[in-house]
């Protein structure tokens, strides 16, 4: 069924726009008048390779409606609203257009009625999903078509809707906790600069017009001062193209892994980061196997989630030699990035013949460690920074007072 994006008024007479689909613009007028909304403007839209979609006449409505994203919040709550309907027995096109009729997001909307219209043409849900990568990673599409595949598709999306509910939560309080830190830091640099450059120059003229022979330390300032009152700009430009050249070299393979590898590396930091990565391995490897997916799919897909390509080595080797008959912890174990409490709980797992339900409660057990040293990591970096920031306008005091109390003494 065709889609279309309109403009129009309510019977307040407010501007209102979004997405319907019927099967002509006069019938998509007629269904936008008995919905109250008179329309100004409809434009229908064409599907591309990718999920993205534009309008016929490329609206700037459509321009924009192309870097719209669902969040991963409102992606669980439509996942689990569709299992309540597919488990209710009702067909796949029906819960489809109840989710249409649901959602204000106009994004979803857009995106739920593509899905529609391919269903009805007598494509499969998975596939569906996956023209929209962008919403739909394959991690959720293979478990779609694993629950298509097995007729437990509303199990299946109740599992995908926990997942996602997990995995945003857990990103939800890492970005919590670091968001003052990173806040604090950038801000501190930026007083920073301006105390140098605009500040300091001017407290300081006073010294330079005496001629008097001055501390080492207000040297020093001085110097500080002078540069970065006249080069500023060229600290922002080394700033940014050092930030630049790192994303750059990041973005090859070898650097890509030498990069993650440093990054497990970094005290403390690397060892939260390293949780963050193996709680995403053992919730999403999990959720996978228990959906039906077989052991080396999965594996194929966990490699994605972790993001460290390092830790992605680990799970590809150990991905060969379970193909070539060894069990999941034997080659994990041996590569020496996965801790033996984790590897422990796979091997007990395998044996019990529990192996999902046991990388869950790793998963949870990860999951909490994250979030305690997510905190304690947030709550030393605040005071170091109020101690970094008092160290360096101490020594300015300092580099300040220093020859007002020389020039005091020789007035005096």
């Amino acid at each position: 069924m065709p889609v279309y994006a309109y403009k129009g008024l309510n019977d307040g007479g407010r501007n209102v726009s979004g997405i319907v689909d019927a099967d002509t613009p006069k019938a998509a007028r007629q269904k936008l008048r008995g919905q109250g909304v008179f329309p100004t403007s409809i434009e229908e839209e064409v599907q591309q390779s990718g999920g993205s979609s534009r309008s016929v006449t490329q609206s700037a409505t459509d321009i924009r409606a192309y870097f719209e994203r669902i969040k991963p919040q409102d992606l669980a709550l439509l996942t689990r609203q569709l299992a309540t309907l597919v488990g209710a027995g009702l067909p796949l096109v029906d819960c489809l257009g109840a989710l249409i009729e649901q959602v204000d997001n106009a994004a979803e909307k857009r995106i739920l009625s593509q899905i529609r219209e391919h269903v009805v043409e007598g494509g499969n849900l998975a596939d569906a999903m996956g023209l929209h990568p962008q919403v739909f990673n394959d991690l959720y599409v293979n478990m779609v078509r694993a629950g298509e595949a097995s007729g437990a598709l509303d199990i299946v999306l109740v599992r995908l809707a926990d997942y996602t509910e997990r995995a945003a939560d857990l990103r939800a309080k890492v970005r919590s906790a670091t968001t003052y830190p990173i806040v604090m830091g950038s801000i501190s640099f930026l007083i920073l600069l301006f105390l140098l450059s605009y500040v300091v120059p001017s407290i300081t003229k006073i010294f330079k017009d005496t001629q008097q022979e001055l501390p080492g330390i207000t040297v020093v300032l001085l110097a500080i001062s002078d540069f970065t009152a006249q080069y500023w700009w060229v600290i922002i430009l080394v700033v940014m193209a050092a930030y630049l050249a790192l994303r750059a070299w990041i973005g090859t393979p070898k650097g890509r892994l030498r990069f993650d590898g440093l990054v497990l590396r970094v005290p403390y930091f690397g060892k939260v980061m390293k949780k963050i990565a193996l709680a995403r391995f053992a919730r999403t490897l999990s959720t996978l196997l228990d959906g039906g997916l077989p052991l080396l799919q999965s594996l194929d897909i966990v490699k994605h989630v972790v993001n460290n390509s390092v830790l992605q080595g680990a799970i590809e080797a150990g991905r060969d030699s379970i193909r070539e008959g060894q069990s999941v912890a034997e080659p994990l174990r041996a590569s020496g990035h996965f801790p033996p409490l984790l590897v422990h709980m796979i091997a007990v797992g395998e044996r019990s013949g529990e192996l999902e339900s046991m990388l869950s409660r790793a998963a949870d057990a990860y999951d909490n460690e994250v979030e305690a040293s997510v905190n304690a990591l947030s709550s030393i970096l605040a005071p170091v920074l109020v101690v970094f920031m008092g160290g360096i306008v101490a020594f300015m005091v300092i580099a300040i007072l220093l020859p007002i109390f020389e020039l005091n003494q020789i007035v005096g």
